[in-house]
């Protein structure tokens, strides 16, 4: 799933350059658009299911910057789904240049702060976009 976002003044340093640690920020926009799109919402997640995605794992590769104004795609893909842990995959371009690409790993933990499983209905369907993802 693609979504698009233009990089505005407060995302840059300085120099004009995007801040590394607002990439951060693109990867839950994309994670966030690509489950929304699917009919998930973190909302629901949270509500619905009493549970919290806390991001546990996060890389961030960085092959060129994103300067302010640049119109940017970001790519995300949830590439695995097991039944206490998925991980998005992501790719930041501007154009058909590749500016970073990531990953971030989420476990569902309840509001007591409890390590736990997805129930069955939400992990069938983060599979179910986890197929669909990997197919695009």
């Amino acid at each position: 799933m693609e979504v698009k976002y233009r990089v505005i003044y407060g995302d840059t340093d300085t120099g004009g350059v995007m801040y590394y640690g607002n990439y951060l920020r693109l990867f839950e926009i994309g994670r966030t658009e690509l489950l929304r799109v699917q009919g998930i919402t973190y909302r629901e997640i949270e509500e619905g299911e009493g549970l919290i995605l806390p991001v546990v794992e996060a890389h961030v590769r960085y092959k060129a910057p994103a300067r302010y104004d640049d119109l940017l795609t970001i790519r995300t893909v949830l590439s695995e789904v097991k039944p206490h842990r998925i991980r998005f995959n992501y790719e930041i371009r501007r154009e058909e240049k590749l500016l970073v690409q990531g990953y971030t790993v989420h476990v569902p933990v309840t509001r007591e702060g409890r390590l736990t499983r997805f129930s069955q209905t939400l992990y069938q369907k983060l599979l179910s976009i986890c197929r669909e993802s990997v197919r695009k």
